[in-house]
């Protein structure tokens, strides 16, 4: 039975062994696994920060057939680094520390632990996870693992794609008016130095929530060299425990982020 083994470091094997890891490694049954994909396709539709100048773009090369007879398909596409789901390399916000083609592979593969904080953002747009939020989810569920991917959840997926709702104003090239809620700079210190976490990710826009003006955020954890994932979908679809995420980003040399594939594997 082909299973997958996750731990803090990857190396690539035969097909039949997947990816093998260390001696503390995650096993996955593939057989027993629901694989999820927590990422949206990218289309004329895909929300970018509103300060974006231009947004996604593809273009058609050829569809249809050869001169040859066979069939031939072919675009080209034109995207902002930060739009859709995405992940934000550290010197996003730090100068000096990883760009995109500089994190380790490694780093993007691991144990997911998700906090659910739909309900308090479901009354407050503007919500902010806290220190309180992550030891309750602690005393419920056990110690966060170091280097693990930590996931927010808040519920604002399922706003997407309607500008206004997900982002909270739609206006053209403003960002003054932002109402989303993420995560708060107090808890995303916890995690990158009491937790040491290897990721974190969210189902909005931005690992800071709308109303940001100082980036706290994305400036604590860019200088911990951690990574974000902004723009998630379907993470009511995780467990608070036991996933293993998988996050695939465009390698862009000297990239301050990329458009990024995200997947789970989910015990069912």
């Amino acid at each position: 039975m082909s299973r997958i083994l996750f731990a803090g470091a990857i190396a690539l094997g035969a097909l039949s062994s997947g990816l093998i890891c260390s001696a503390q490694a995650q096993t996955i049954d593939l057989a027993a696994t629901k694989i999820v994909d927590l990422s949206h396709a990218y289309d004329a539709d895909t929300i970018y920060w509103p300060t974006e100048k231009s947004g996604f773009e593809l273009k058609q090369q050829h569809k249809g057939l050869t001169k040859g007879g066979f069939f031939y398909y072919s675009n080209t596409f034109c995207s902002p680094e930060h739009g859709g789901t995405h992940l934000d390399a550290p010197m996003h916000f730090a100068e000096g520390r990883w760009a995109n083609s500089d994190i380790p592979v490694e780093r993007l593969v691991g144990p997911a632990v998700v906090i659910d904080v739909s309900g308090k953002a479901a009354n407050n747009s503007d919500y902010t996870l806290t220190p309180a939020d992550i030891a309750d989810w602690e005393k419920a569920h056990g110690r966060i693992p170091d280097q693990a991917i930590f996931l927010l959840r808040t519920g604002w997926s399922s706003r997407w794609p309607d500008r206004k709702a997900y982002m909270g104003d739609d206006t053209p090239g403003d960002a003054s008016n932002l109402h989303f809620p993420s995560f708060g700079p107090e808890a995303a210190t916890f995690l990158v130095n009491e937790r040491r976490v290897r990721v974190i990710g969210v189902d909005t826009a931005s690992v800071d929530n709308g109303p940001s003006r100082e980036f706290l955020v994305h400036r604590i954890v860019g200088a911990a060299n951690v990574a974000g994932l902004e723009n998630l979908t379907n993470l009511d679809q995780l467990p608070a425990t036991g996933a293993v995420i998988v996050a695939a980003p465009m390698k862009i040399a000297h990239g301050s982020g990329a458009p990024t594939r995200v997947i789970a594997f989910v015990p069912r």
